[in-house]
């Protein structure tokens, strides 16, 4: 990203893709001044067996941990069904995000790839793309949609549309605090060699660096760009 962004707005569906979609990209501009506040869609348990109030409120309290280490400035959590966004209308989806961009008035949107193996991150990219209609006056100027390790790699060719990246924000200096914020999400990370493993994030953070001759990089889809 070439110029300072003075606000950014994430949107994820569950709490833990925010820091393995953008964590890094979220620390280098919070850094340089930027205000970055994030919501959560879904609530990232219900979807599972015997999931209870007690894991629910340790997801959000791994979100607010990750939240402090990356310097983000708020989060806000939706209650949508975990894994169930799609028995979800469109519309009431991107309400949300309408009220959140009205609240925070960014001028840059990063949300989930349209392309993802799981339903609720390709429903909130349509949410996205909804909420984001380039109308006159909205405050949105850049859209970027990232990948997500263990959903964006796992769509089989031609099942869905490939993430291609075309925009790449280096964050050589703010990987180890990725990885740190990775760590209040202990309970979603794997052993290696699943992606969701702290080697994994890592491996895919320095290819997408060597990609473009950094260190470390996170990669994007540019969705709009208004200069």
């Amino acid at each position: 990203m070439g110029r300072i962004y003075q606000s950014l707005l994430v949107v994820a569906a569950h709490p833990d893709d925010e820091v393995l979609g953008c964590g890094g990209t979220i620390a280098h501009h919070a850094a340089e001044g930027s205000t970055v506040n994030v919501i959560f869609l879904a609530d990232g348990v219900t979807a599972r067996d015997r999931a209870d109030s007690a894991e629910h409120q340790r997801r959000q309290a791994a979100a607010s941990q990750a939240a402090n280490c990356l310097g983000i400035h708020s989060v806000q959590f939706h209650d949508f069904p975990d894994n169930r966004l799609d028995t979800i209308e469109l519309i009431k989806i991107a309400q949300v995000i309408e009220q959140a961009i009205a609240q925070h008035q960014p001028d840059t949107v990063l949300t989930h790839h349209a392309g993802d193996v799981n339903i609720d991150h390709q429903r909130v990219h349509q949410a996205v793309v909804t909420a984001c209609r380039p109308q006159p006056g909205h405050p949105v100027r850049t859209l970027l949609f990232f990948e997500v390790p263990s959903s964006t790699e796992w769509q089989p060719p031609g099942s869905a549309p490939a993430f291609t990246p075309n925009w790449f924000v280096d964050i050589s200096s703010t990987l180890d605090c990725k990885l740190k914020a990775l760590d209040a999400y202990a309970e979603e990370l794997r052993v290696w060699p699943h992606p969701r493993s702290l080697q994994g994030v890592e491996a895919l953070a320095r290819w997408r660096g060597a990609t473009v001759g950094v260190e470390a990089a996170e990669a994007f889809i540019l969705g709009r760009y208004l200069g």
